[in-house]
């Protein structure tokens, strides 16, 4: 039996080569960056068509020439010390150039790996090169970074507290101003959630108007409050809409703003508006609103209601003898002696000039003439002293009355505790009379 021969070892033919060589050239040429080698000189030994379209030239026009042709070395900086990187010290060097080219007369900026080349001593013998154009992302980042500075400086600098969280309760974002009320930096608070920056109950309260944004996906504009570190409770404004972002859980951005000082004007507003502005308690107008209030609710569940109206004797002469500042001072020392006869759910009213007026709820007839029998015997024993000679005592006259089912509204009511008290002054004052 014969041996079989070994099949020979064939080379790749001229024409194969040919065909690879053409087949590499066609992929480099285009591939849209910038490909090229270089001799230890720095003269170019091959470029593709992105570096011939960037320089506007032939093929023969770079071959062997090397970058002083076609950049301006002294504003290419990079690309020379690149270079030498990779030529004196063999190691492959990626970095950014910033380079001016000549033919464009413009700056350029590209991302640049460059490797040096190894003959079979290993001994390197040039560079090859791979540099994208990233001149327009390079503006665009700019820009981006540009106005991303210039919306945390307007977000930062905004009278408002402005925040972003996803449904899970992670914080996204905040400005400056709500780290500065939680009392830390932005960075600690961002990727956090929110029962790990605040304490628990006031997470929860901020997270039930959140949970109303996730819910309904509509923009929510609520009242919020919140106890500072002294115990005072801030009011806030807030307006929390909805965002959604593919790819990424919901989120919402909340703007809140402080008004406290706001609602404390408001509630001193209101204060004003319903308390006489010298005694410090409440005016004519509360006093009937809330009266005629207590007067239908009587009514409606059958309930009974007494009234009490009180009249300083004699205010007048106190005025034309003392003036009407000594006047004043006996308003608001009757008006003290009165508090201390009252139940907290009692209503005491200045309704005008020396007249004052109590409701009484759930008070029978016969109970408010013993509360009135206890302030005529406390302001009888009131006297006012002052830098005048002498002194003054005062006494008042009362009227009471209480509800009855035959009256058809609150002036019946009021007028009959009114007649009550003219019949007090009509019998001699300082006494009470019951109607």
């Amino acid at each position: 039996m014969s041996k079989k021969k070994p099949l020979p070892v064939t080379s790749p033919s001229k024409d194969n080569l040919s065909v690879d060589v053409k087949m590499l050239t066609e992929v480099l040429n285009n591939v849209g960056t910038c490909i090229f080698t270089k001799d230890i000189h720095g003269c170019y030994t091959y470029v593709n068509q992105a570096v011939l379209d960037l320089f506007n030239i032939n093929l023969t026009d770079i071959i062997g020439f090397d970058d002083s042709h076609f950049f301006d070395l002294a504003l290419s900086q990079q690309l020379k010390e690149n270079d030498r990187k990779v030529i004196k010290e063999a190691i492959t060097v990626e970095n950014e150039e910033t380079n001016f080219i000549k033919s464009l007369q413009e700056t350029r900026i590209y991302k640049t790996v460059k490797k040096p080349l190894f003959d079979d001593a290993n001994n390197v013998i040039g560079i090859c090169g791979v540099s994208t154009d990233i001149t327009a992302e390079k503006k665009l980042q700019k820009i981006i970074k540009a106005q991303k500075k210039l919306l945390h400086t307007v977000l930062d600098n905004v009278d408002a507290y402005i925040y972003m969280k996803d449904n899970e309760r992670t914080f996204k974002y905040v400005n400056s101003k709500v780290a500065e009320l939680f009392g830390t930096s932005a960075e600690n608070i961002i990727g956090k959630k929110d029962t790990e920056v605040l304490p628990l109950d006031v997470a929860e309260h901020f997270n039930q108007s959140d949970q109303k944004v996730f819910d309904t996906g509509e923009k929510q504009t609520i009242e919020e409050t919140s106890a500072d570190e002294q115990g005072n409770v801030r009011y806030y404004i807030s307006t929390k809409i909805p965002y959604q972002h593919q790819g990424e859980l919901p989120t919402l951005i909340g703007f809140s703003t402080d008004v406290s000082e706001l609602y404390a004007l408001k509630e001193e507003f209101r204060k004003q508006a319903n308390t006489d502005s010298l005694t410090k308690l409440y005016n004519r107008r509360y006093f009937i609103d809330h009266a005629e209030r207590e007067f239908h609710r009587a009514k409606r569940h059958l309930r009974i209601l007494s009234l009490i109206a009180i009249d300083i004797d004699h205010f007048k002469d106190i005025n034309d003898s003392y003036g009407h500042p000594i006047g004043d001072k006996v308003l608001m020392s009757v008006a003290q002696c009165l508090l201390p006869c009252l139940r907290q759910e009692d209503i005491l009213a200045r309704i005008g000039g020396e007249e004052f007026s109590i409701l009484l709820p759930e008070t029978t007839l016969q109970s408010a003439k013993v509360v009135a029998e206890r302030i005529r015997l406390n302001q009888s024993n009131l006297i006012i002293k002052g830098e005048w000679q002498g002194e003054i005592k005062v006494t008042v006259s009362i009227g009471v009355t209480c509800i009855r089912f035959a009256d058809d509204n609150f002036d019946d009511f009021f007028t009959r505790a009114d007649r009550a008290l003219y019949q007090a002054k009509d019998l001699g004052r300082d006494q009470v009379f019951c109607w």
